[in-house]
């Protein structure tokens, strides 16, 4: 089946773009919707900017959409994507919701209005289970952006691996976060992984702090041979 992933470089997406190939699709195109509102209620915000590297990384196309990030009115600038893919005999469209209705009922309803498969793999899948699932098959995942208690900017920039899951379970147990972070406690990036051809460096990157949230802002990267 030819197909094409939503995607922001964040660990669902790519994690929704593995269980694709693992089903044996022809994944076509990757898409993006840069998004001018950092509250966007649909789309990734932080470093965004990077999705072309990761494409490149992942030796898959992309294709870009650009967004006001008006609440509802967005999905106008992702229904315009979706045709375009859909006239490129796109038959099916991955996303990485794992328990937002308010994300996936949405995307379920442009795809079946323009004939399109709607696919959400990780849908409700267990937290823990899911996150060890991601170190395991190899993704080096880092934590971009936090915006919940109990997470403080030393988790900026910080790679997911056991030892950061064991502190997230006891966080998660204090302040009641998602393991998964699906409530926006926190945002990620892949940056390497069994998908990936090419191995994201990162060069320069700041944290930008504000009070109780922040983001890891990545200002230059570069591709390395694996």
């Amino acid at each position: 089946m030819k197909s094409a992933v939503l995607f922001s470089g964040g660990k669902d997406s790519v994690m929704a773009l593995y269980k694709a190939l693992e089903n044996g699709d022809e994944v076509a195109y990757l898409l993006s919707i840069i998004s001018e509102n950092d509250e966007s209620y649909m789309f990734h915000v932080p470093n965004i900017h990077l999705t072309d590297l990761i494409a490149e990384a992942i030796d898959i196309p992309i294709i870009k959409g650009y967004s006001k990030g008006k609440k509802e009115k967005e999905l106008d600038d992702l229904e315009k994507q979706l045709s375009i893919l859909k006239k490129n005999d796109v038959e099916a469209i991955y996303n990485g919701a794992l328990y937002s209705k308010y994300q996936k009922r949405r995307i379920d309803d442009l795809c079946e209005k323009l004939g399109l498969k709607s696919i959400a793999p990780l849908w409700h899948v267990n937290e823990e289970d899911y996150m060890y699932e991601i170190i395991n098959l190899g993704f080096e995942i880092i934590i971009t952006g936090v915006s919940a208690e109990g997470l403080d900017k030393s988790w900026l920039g910080r790679k997911i691996d056991k030892v950061a899951i064991e502190e997230l379970k006891a966080i998660n147990k204090r302040y009641g976060i998602n393991l998964a972070f699906e409530g926006g406690e926190a945002e990620t990036l892949a940056i390497d992984g069994p998908i990936f051809k090419k191995r994201i460096k990162i060069i320069k990157a700041e944290n930008q702090w504000n009070f109780d949230n922040g983001i890891f802002n990545i200002e230059d990267v570069v591709l390395e041979d694996k």
